[in-house]
């Protein structure tokens, strides 16, 4: 069996519900009225601070999300560069090899 969790209000929570409730009293209104009132503005303020972390919560998801995506756009970049390199320091030594041949042949020709 799942039990409601009981969580405690924050005393600010508490005081602004009262101060709240109070200012919109009206007169003939019982104890029991106003206490009503009370619980029913301490409970909206406790949805709306839910509701805010629960948007900061998805702000901060999404926040890392493309934080994730730019790194990785960032890796394959540098991966592409670094394949580049590789292919131009590839030919490089072919290339001299291929125009010291061609100079030694040139040498002995003459």
């Amino acid at each position: 069996m799942m039990k409601k969790q009981q969580h405690s209000l924050s005393t600010e929570t508490v005081a602004t519900a009262q101060k709240v409730a109070a200012g919109i009293k009206k007169p003939g209104q019982t104890k029991e009225q106003t206490k009503l009132i009370e619980q029913g503005i301490q409970k909206g303020i406790e949805q709306f601070k839910k509701a805010q972390k629960a948007k900061s919560r998805d702000a901060n998801k999404a926040k890392k999300k493309q934080q994730k995506l730019k790194a990785e756009a960032d890796d394959d970049i540098q991966q592409n560069v670094g394949v580049n390199h590789q292919a131009k320091s590839a030919i490089l030594p072919w290339a001299l090899l291929l125009i010291s041949w061609l100079g030694f042949a040139s040498y002995l020709a003459i």
